[in-house]
């Protein structure tokens, strides 16, 4: 039983929000050797407020609540009740809980504290509480809106910044003339926040705003166009996932070709030139740890890398070597695979595969073009989840073969993959292999 002893003493609910919570109250009241039952019915309450449900009891007499029953009415809002005693002098919680729609906290004597769901069955401390999950992939301006059928005390944000553009290949002038292949995007960061849903306002803005777009492909006898640097993501002015770095076109010469450098949590990776893109501060020249951006690559190694920032784009070095790979990152955008040169000697050289999501090797992600008299565009990278970045798209195959164009660079996958750099293309009015596009940025937004 609940005591109400003196007229002092009285219960009261306190409701968290306005909404609709109803109670009813039954009890006892002894005065000597007279018992005599007693209910209060309270009308429903509608504003955040504290009522009071058990009156105090007459002089000389003893309360005794043996039944209290407090629903939630509302068919949209929950609604955190809690339970009060006092004594005229000092307040006492004696529960509170979360109602969700059509939810009863009941007390009955004998059986104590328990919430039961709109059909009348108790939930058990194992039953899942309302969890609102509210995912962005569109380029443009989106809102979210904090979820009105429950009240939630926490909101988890995670996004991805857009992955950079592969370069494109470049178009050779002669059969005997070094061309190289466009270099890899750098992957887009990846970032995420806890708050207390309070700290948030009832909408918030969100912007994606594209990825980088592959490297124009070269005319005859030109080089590749460079890929641009993939798009910011952002959740209103509170977080912003940078994006990568776009490739360095493939040049027509023993130039160096730079991967685009992966976004940083601090700033967008730099664009691939005759030297790497720089990873996004804070920058790492190679494998890295946190929210660092890696550096692109000019050569083909495999630590470029990346862990929560964008993992760099491949490059190739002078003369060109084959399988420059892209880099890897456990949670951020994956790197784009380089796309396929032609020597001096009059050969194609292998380009190499984009880098993986979920992975700290480098490869594993969109696989690279196949070379020869047709050859092929690089594949996609894997579109990433709700927790780890798309993977890097490969590099397009190259050609020797006269008035043939190279292969396309593979798109980079959603969640900030990098696009894979062009192939070379053909002598005698071909062109090279345009550059993929950087993948997409992504916003989850959990609430609960």
């Amino acid at each position: 039983m609940i005591n109400v002893l003196t007229t002092a003493d009285f219960l009261t609910v306190i409701t968290s929000v306005a909404g609709a919570i109803s109670v009813h109250a039954s009890y006892v009241d002894l005065n000597g050797t007279t018992v005599t039952p007693g209910r209060t019915n309270t009308a429903s309450i509608t504003t955040a407020t504290t009522t009071t449900v058990v009156a105090s009891p007459g002089a000389s007499t003893y309360r005794n609540v043996k039944f209290l029953s407090i629903t939630n009415t509302s068919a949209t809002i929950q609604n955190t009740v809690t339970v009060n005693h006092t004594d005229g002098t000092t307040v006492e919680k004696l529960t509170s809980a979360l109602l969700g729609t059509g939810e009863t906290l009941l007390y009955a004597e004998g059986a104590g504290w328990q919430r039961l769901n709109i059909s009348g069955t108790p939930i058990t401390a194992g039953t899942a509480a309302p969890v609102d999950t509210q995912t962005f992939s569109a380029t443009g301006a989106s809102t979210w809106t904090k979820p009105t059928t429950f009240t939630p005390t926490t909101v988890l944000v995670r996004m991805w910044g857009q992955g950079g553009g592969g370069g494109a290949g470049a178009s050779l002038a002669s059969a005997v003339t070094i061309a190289k292949g466009g270099g890899g995007g750098g992957g887009g960061a990846y970032i995420t926040q806890q708050f207390t849903a309070s700290e948030l306002g009832a909408t918030v803005s969100i912007a994606i705003n594209g990825g980088g777009g592959g490297g124009v492909a070269g005319a005859a006898g030109a080089a590749g166009g460079v890929g641009s640097a993939g798009g910011n993501t952002t959740f209103g002015t509170i977080l912003t996932a940078y994006g990568g770095g776009g490739g360095a076109g493939g040049a027509i010469s023993a130039a160096v070709t730079g991967g685009g450098g992966g976004g940083g949590v601090a700033g967008v990776g730099g664009v691939g030139s005759t030297t790497a893109g720089t990873g996004g501060l804070p920058t790492a020249a190679t494998n890295g740890a946190g929210g660092q951006g890696v550096t692109g690559s000019v050569a083909a190694v495999t630590t470029q890398n990346a862990e929560r920032g964008g993992a760099g784009g491949a490059g190739s070095a002078n003369p060109p070597v084959a399988t420059s790979l892209g880099g890897s990152a456990l949670f951020g955008g994956a790197g784009g695979g380089s796309g396929s040169h032609h020597s001096s000697a009059g050969a194609t050289v292998a380009g190499g595969a984009g880098g993986a999501g979920n992975s700290y090797t480098a490869g594993g992600g969109g696989a690279v073009g196949t070379d020869g008299a047709t050859p092929t565009a690089g594949t996609a990278g894997t579109a990433g989840t709700s927790y780890q970045g798309g993977g890097g798209g490969g590099g397009g195959g190259a050609t020797f073969s006269v008035a043939l164009s190279g292969g396309a660079g593979g798109a980079g996958g959603t969640n900030g993959g990098g696009g894979g750099g062009g192939g070379v293309g053909g002598a005698t009015a071909s062109l090279g292999g345009a550059g993929g596009s950087g993948g997409g940025g992504y916003v989850v937004v959990v609430s609960w």
